[in-house]
């Protein structure tokens, strides 16, 4: 799909027309408009048809491929309006002359056309695509029914007034639209490419692999890459939420959107921009934002029946009373108009899909990426969570603590063979007996010729070093190539070493449970979370001692279909929507089957691509701080939702019994639409 901006869209009601509109039109196989960005996702097989059909049926919006500065709204043309009505409205209740009076209800119908301009010509193009529901038109039959009843100076209060309150709902919309904005606009937009001894300035998209970039004071590092030259301070606010700079100097790596403090870095590229850290961020971010809640989704249907259901119930107050002898039809007509000017649910439409996207704006400042706002309900339903152990609940650097070798091996023959195995694999377990390896035998990883490595998920690894066939991993990998061994009793995570076929010994490998795994557990309690457990692939004794530590249930020795089918029963077991938090390869499919699936962010590609959230800085306190956003978010959205709605019905009661006029009803509608616009930002800074 094609992504475009659309310019001067400030209705969210007449957004979503316009997208249904545009997906029924034979041409269009898929039309999806973000309000909260004023973009239009489109997949068509005419682009110049589209164009023309939104100039036709909406004139005052436009297209293009780049995002362009919106032109400032002004406020002079609204306040002459306004100090013009109020003038004339002063001059007739001073008892005029005949002759000025009329100069005055002609001054009158000019602010009425002036003010309602837009609303006039809104009305016309809705009533010609057959849109007798549209707030326009709706406005329009209700200011000339106003003047019908004899409600001159109300009819044009009606318009003046409905008009100022549009106009500060752009420009609380506007407002709010830079706000969601500045947190997606965190990418770099320059970078200073170094060529010979000269600077040249260019797009972060134009950077190569291998391009050597200078990185000022106070500049953004374009893209992921290592430090060539210089030390200095990186705020890796942007990408991980954390406010702590980090220290970064020569073959240091860095990522793309973090910002210099200190001192000039040169820095080698490493990844294209499309594949940098910071690129995926905003991608996530407005991936998240494209998508809608169940919430959403309601408002959206809800609303196209909410317009018809007040203009009927108007229709009702307007003409049943009269017919029973209860007053004159003027009087309800009167009452019935004021029914009617709560007939628009701009402030539903509005306010949910903005407190959502607040909600993700929000996560993503504290290094929480989202890719879809559904994710924050299920949030909110979930009463169950499983965790992977390994570099989830704990801290996933491990160390070698023992080597036990067998059947008259040496410590260094095991060492050496399980390091040989494992040369090619990056799991962190594999990573600990690389460096032991180097650091006990000094051995050259470089000189051993691997070939036919095989990487067991959930087990372990086989590999041919030289002529010699290594395999290395827990006891079901040596039971799957029958190899007999004896078990060991050791507390931590074991790896049985083979050597043609041979068992040589075992490697002791320890981890440490993160300092925040205890708290974290606590908090979630706090939250509402009631069921945990713990999934892992280790031994049962390295398990159980974290499960007793944090006080939760656990299955060890677990295969990757294994983990997913008992993470199923778990879930199934409390009927509610499970979490699951992984960081492994092996993670992956329980990842993909959660309710709502967490990558941690320093696991495999692969766990990332299958979760839902992806915390970017690895800690477990991000948890916490993601049910805290998601509860907040609904609360907001709710509030709102319940807000707009009673007051539009206070109104109703209130048009009925003759209590409220029309420019009241009119301040009502309007505030409550501002009030929740405003109370949608909240959630910004959850």
């Amino acid at each position: 799909m094609q992504e475009y901006h659309i310019h001067n869209l400030d209705c969210p009601d007449c957004a979503a027309k316009l997208e249904r509109d545009l997906n029924k039109l034979d041409y269009v196989k898929k039309a999806q408009i973000n309000f909260s960005t004023s973009k239009l996702f489109l997949d068509t097989s005419d682009f110049e048809k589209v164009k023309a059909f939104i100039k036709q049926n909406e004139p005052h919006l436009s297209l293009s491929f780049k995002e362009t500065a919106e032109k400032p709204l002004s406020f002079t043309p609204l306040i002459v309006t306004i100090a013009v009505f109020l003038g004339a409205i002063l001059i007739l209740h001073l008892d005029p002359s005949p002759l000025i009076e009329k100069a005055v209800f002609f001054v009158l119908a000019l602010v009425y056309l002036v003010s309602g301009k837009d609303v006039i010509l809104g009305a016309f193009r809705g009533l010609r695509k057959g849109q007798f529901f549209d707030e326009n038109a709706l406005m329009l039959i209700a200011t000339i029914a106003a003047f019908c009843v004899g409600a001159y100076e109300e009819s044009v209060s009606i318009m003046v007034f409905y008009s100022a309150g549009e106009f500060l709902q752009k420009l609380a919309i506007s407002r709010s639209k830079k706000s969601l904005k500045a947190l997606v606009d965190v990418a770099p937009n320059l970078a200073y490419l170094k060529k010979g001894d000269d600077l040249v300035s260019v797009a972060p998209e134009d950077l190569r692999i291998n391009d050597i970039v200078v990185v000022k004071v106070g500049e953004k590092v374009p893209v992921d890459g290592v430090v060539i030259k210089g030390e200095s301070l990186l705020d890796e606010r942007a990408l991980s939420g954390e406010s702590m700079p980090v220290n970064v100097s020569e073959r240091s790596k860095v990522l793309g959107g973090s910002l210099n403090l200190k001192a000039v870095l040169e820095i080698k590229v490493e990844k294209l921009y499309k594949d940098s850290s910071i690129a995926k961020v905003v991608d996530l971010v407005q991936q998240a934002t494209n998508e809608k809640s169940e919430t959403e989704k309601f408002i959206t249907k809800f609303s196209r029946y909410y317009t018809p259901s007040v203009l009927f119930i108007a229709l009702m107050i307007a003409i049943l009373p009269p017919l029973f002898s209860m007053g004159s039809f003027d009087e309800w007509i009167y009452r019935g108009l004021v029914a009617l000017m709560v007939s628009c649910p701009c402030a539903l439409v509005i306010s949910v899909p903005l407190g959502y996207f607040g909600g993700v704006g929000a996560a993503s400042r504290k290094g929480i990426l989202m890719k879809g706002v559904h994710v924050l309900e299920v949030l909110t339903q979930a009463k169950s969570i499983a965790f992977d152990k390994t570099g989830t609940l704990t801290k996933g650097v491990f160390k070698v603590m023992d080597i036990v070798p067998q059947n008259g091996h040496s410590k260094e023959e095991v060492l050496h063979y399980a390091s040989c195995s494992q040369l090619l694999s990056t799991h962190p377990i594999a990573l600990s007996i690389q460096k032991a390896c180097e650091e006990m035998l000094k051995d050259d990883k470089h000189q051993h010729d691997i070939k036919n490595y095989e990487e067991v998920s959930g087990m372990g690894v086989k590999a041919q070093c030289h002529t010699d066939l290594i395999i290395a991993g827990n006891e079901k990998m040596l039971d799957q190539f029958h190899i007999a061994h004896s078990p060991s009793k050791e507390n931590g995570t074991i790896v049985h070493v083979a050597f043609n076929q041979t068992y040589i010994g075992y490697i002791v490998i320890s981890d440490e449970i993160k300092d925040d795994a205890i708290e974290c557990l606590r908090d979630l309690k706090a939250q509402g979370i009631e069921n945990f457990c713990i999934l892992s692939g280790d031994r049962k004794s390295a398990t159980e001692s974290i499960a007793q530590t944090l006080g939760c249930e656990y299955h060890a020795s677990l295969l990757p279909e294994e983990k997913t089918s008992v993470f199923k029963t778990f879930k199934e077991r409390y009927k509610a929507p499970a979490i699951f938090v992984g960081d492994g390869i092996n993670d992956a499919p329980t990842l993909a089957s959660a309710d709502v699936g967490i990558g941690m962010g320093k696991g495999s590609e692969l766990s990332k691509q299958s979760a839902d959230i992806v915390i970017t800085n690895d800690s477990l306190s991000s948890l916490v701080k993601v049910l805290a956003i998601a509860k907040k978010t609904k609360s907001i959205i709710w509030q709102n939702i319940l807000f707009a709605l009673g007051i539009k019905a206070v109104f109703i009661v209130l048009g009925l019994m003759g209590v409220a006029s029309l420019w009241e009803a009119v301040f009502g509608d309007v505030g409550v639409t501002l009030l929740a616009l405003a109370n949608s930002m909240r959630a910004m800074r959850a």
